[in-house]
């Protein structure tokens, strides 16, 4: 992978660039204000960075506060939103409108999701997802939680 945002963008495998990018343009154009694109932990993430939330992520203060992100694995391109990992209705909404964007089963663990073939990327459903959060009410739940 690449050390900058537009590295990871152009490093992928041929099969993987286009679905890849795509993805990535659909989150950024639906990015609410505040949140950026960064290098988090190693791979593409959105957060909010330092400048809005010095405190950083409380497992690493040096990074800046995750909140989605896109990576190539293995077999699949993965989505992480952690706004559908802690907020149940979110994932309630997430969970019964994927079958209208996309044929595909919808595979997904606590925060990600996987998408297996490329062609069924619900590229609309994500777009829609990622407005759907804005920086001070991630930061609202992200601190009520850690608290705890």
């Amino acid at each position: 992978m690449g050390k900058t945002v537009e590295e990871i963008l152009i490093s992928l495998p041929e099969d993987r660039l286009e679905p890849f990018n795509k993805l990535h343009d659909v989150i950024m154009k639906n990015l609410p204000k505040g949140f950026e694109a960064a290098i988090s932990y190693g791979g593409l993430g959105y957060v909010i960075p330092h400048s809005l939330y010095p405190a950083g992520y409380h497992c690493k203060p040096i990074e800046p506060l995750p909140f989605a992100g896109i990576a190539s694995q293995k077999n699949s391109i993965n989505f992480y939103h952690m706004g559908i990992y802690s907020e149940p209705k979110l994932l309630e909404w997430f969970v019964s409108e994927y079958p209208k964007y996309s044929e595909q089963k919808l595979d997904m663990g606590k925060s990600c999701v996987r998408f297996k073939k490329l062609d069924q990327i619900p590229y609309k459903l994500i777009g829609e997802l990622m407005k759907k959060m804005s920086v001070k009410k991630w930061i609202s739940i992200y601190e009520t939680n850690i608290k705890k």
